[in-house]
């Protein structure tokens, strides 16, 4: 089983990267976020790798954090998400992005990735929300882990009322939701609605 390669990067294409490791050239799928962070051709870089064996191939895929590989696996847990659709959404959302997007319950974030349709949009936005909280998420593993209890406060009253008045303004649901998180991190989960509408305004145009 592959767990990492490190090497120098012989080609690449719109989801793919070829990594030569002493000589020998192994073919690794990407997200478009791994492979904008790759360095030039002929430079050498490491890659996390997730190997994938069935009895007609042997595919790997590849990660340039511990976050996005996380993600990875956790996204192919849900039924009807494979390798291919995991990637795209990968490619597409960050990695806090995307926790962003569950925690919020923002379905047409997750519909912006090649593949996801509604169905499985609410699929991964459902099954996912409990488990997003513990995932590492690389560098931002603490920060991000130290948000979540605001980041997922606004559920409901007066907080959800507050996310829908910003939606209708034109902010996309992830947004509004983590700007009221905010809000009601800095004046309490008893805060007036139009207090929340105010703060989360002045998170969102900062």
């Amino acid at each position: 089983m592959i767990g990492k390669l490190t090497g120098k990067l012989d080609s690449s294409g719109d989801d793919w990267a070829m990594i030569d490791v002493g000589g020998v050239g192994y073919v690794v799928f990407c997200s478009g976020r791994t492979l904008s962070r790759l360095p030039l051709t002929g430079e050498t870089t490491s890659v996390l790798i997730e190997t994938h064996v069935r009895e007609d191939h042997i595919h790997l895929y590849g990660f340039i954090d511990q976050g996005e590989r996380d993600w990875y696996r956790l996204l192919s847990t849900v039924q009807g998400v494979g390798a291919k659709m995991a990637l795209s959404i990968l490619s597409t959302l960050g990695p806090e992005e995307l926790l962003q997007a569950i925690a919020a319950q923002d379905k047409t974030s997750l519909t912006r990735a090649s593949g996801v349709g509604p169905k499985i949009a609410g699929r991964i936005a459902s099954e996912l929300k409990e488990k997003a909280g513990g995932i590492a998420l690389g560098n931002m593993a603490a920060d991000l882990t130290g948000s979540i209890s605001h980041v997922a406060a606004p559920a409901g009253g007066l907080s959800e009322d507050a996310i829908s008045a910003l939606v209708n303004l034109g902010y996309r649901r992830a947004d509004a939701f983590g700007a009221v998180g905010k809000a009601v991190h800095e004046l309490g989960k008893d805060a007036p609605v139009e207090s929340l509408i105010r703060i989360g305004l002045r998170e969102l145009s900062s």
